[in-house]
């Protein structure tokens, strides 16, 4: 029986753990083609094109803050697979910076490398490749709601409010294509990420933000981003999807 995303190509940024590895897994499960993108753990990201099968994916090591790999990321996916229909842009960083006095010119550099010229330029490389009618879906954090702002993030908020921007400025342009754009904005997820550095008190203030006193699960936000790659999600387009759990409302 045919699946939603038969025939397709998903390229996903950041897909060896976390997030976008199970986003990796859920657009396979719809009959994607999937590049598994990575940019430390090879045996993660091996791991994840074994579970899809080798076949329908396979990994490509490459550092999204940096131009020429970008360049070598796009140019080997269209080599194996012939297109991008579906790009996902799942990489980036979370580092709490400190307070406006702590931040430093090269915490701005790195920050701003990973989480904005990174999309941007994996974008404008893809588009070329991507055909009428694709999806771009891009990430950003619920940490961007005024209720959750949180002056220790002063630049990783920074950095996702300049991807919702971006958004909807492509969704404008692209849309001409059928290409819709959007962006992503999961709340606190549990993934071994999300851990590092939190005390168990830590974790339960924020699982009790959201009205199920839970966090968010990867495969919670995954089925979400299935869906907005399908065709069903075609009148859908330069929106900021926050998938929360109702931590913020409005």
């Amino acid at each position: 029986m045919p699946t939603r995303l038969e025939g397709k190509v998903a390229l996903v940024t950041g897909a060896s753990r976390g997030i976008g590895r199970s986003t990796a897994l859920a657009l396979a499960r719809e009959g994607a083609n999937v590049i598994v993108n990575y940019v430390s753990s090879t045996a993660a990201a091996e791991e994840v094109v074994k579970e899809i099968g080798s076949d329908h994916a396979i990994a490509i090591r490459a550092d999204v803050s940096k131009g020429a790999d970008i360049e070598m990321l796009v140019q080997q996916t269209v080599q194996r697979f012939g297109k991008i229909d579906i790009l996902v842009l799942n990489a980036g960083l979370l580092w709490q910076t400190g307070d406006l006095t702590s931040i430093t010119p090269s915490d701005f550099d790195n920050l701003f490398a990973v989480n904005v010229r990174g999309p941007l330029f994996t974008v404008q490389k893809a588009v070329p490749h991507i055909p009428d009618g694709g999806r771009i879906l891009l990430f950003s954090s619920s940490l961007t709601v005024a209720s959750m702002i949180t002056p220790n993030y002063l630049l990783y908020t920074a950095t996702k409010g300049a991807i919702e921007q971006m958004t909807r400025v492509l969704a404008k342009d692209l849309g001409r294509r059928g290409i819709t754009v959007n962006t992503i904005s999961p709340g606190p997820i549990g993934t071994d990420a999300y851990f590092v550095g939190k005390t168990e008190q830590m974790v339960q203030l924020q699982s009790n933000l959201a009205p199920a006193g839970r966090l968010g699960k990867p495969e919670e936000v995954a089925n979400v981003i299935a869906f907005l790659a399908s065709d069903e999600s075609q009148w859908i387009n330069g929106q900021n999807v926050r998938i929360n759990g109702g931590m913020t409302i409005g």
